[in-house]
């Protein structure tokens, strides 16, 4: 199975469990591994036979531009759902969504979560 992967895509989006979360806003990076049978595109140069990955700027530009979530799991759901319902020659997806130096006690790179989907 082949594999295309796009890492650390940066967004800024006002999300957040705490109100200062959603008014301020945070910083976003988005990882995302598509895998699938890409080898066919390569005959005629055709990306309907690959997996277009101006699709991923589109559903997180969209989601994290979106309604406000308190949660990142909820952004990673709803990004993966969507590219996974949308890119339909994808046979697995892998998301990650991190919120950069999330608000804790004790400094913090990021927090991430990671979510799957096959059919």
């Amino acid at each position: 199975m082949d594999k295309i992967t796009l890492k650390a895509l940066k967004f800024h989006g006002k999300h957040g469990y705490y109100d200062h979360e959603r008014e301020n806003g945070n910083d976003f990076e988005l990882d995302v591994i598509a895998c699938g049978n890409f080898r066919d595109a390569t005959e005629n140069s055709d990306m309907s036979k690959t997996f277009n990955y101006e699709l991923v700027f589109e559903v997180a530009k969209s989601v994290l531009n979106g309604p406000k979530e308190k949660l990142i799991e909820t952004l990673c759901q709803n990004i993966g759902d969507q590219i996974f319902a949308k890119a339909k020659n994808i046979r697995q997806l892998k998301v990650s969504v991190r919120k950069i130096n999330p608000p804790t006690e004790m400094p913090a790179a990021y927090a991430e979560i990671t979510m799957q989907w096959k059919r």
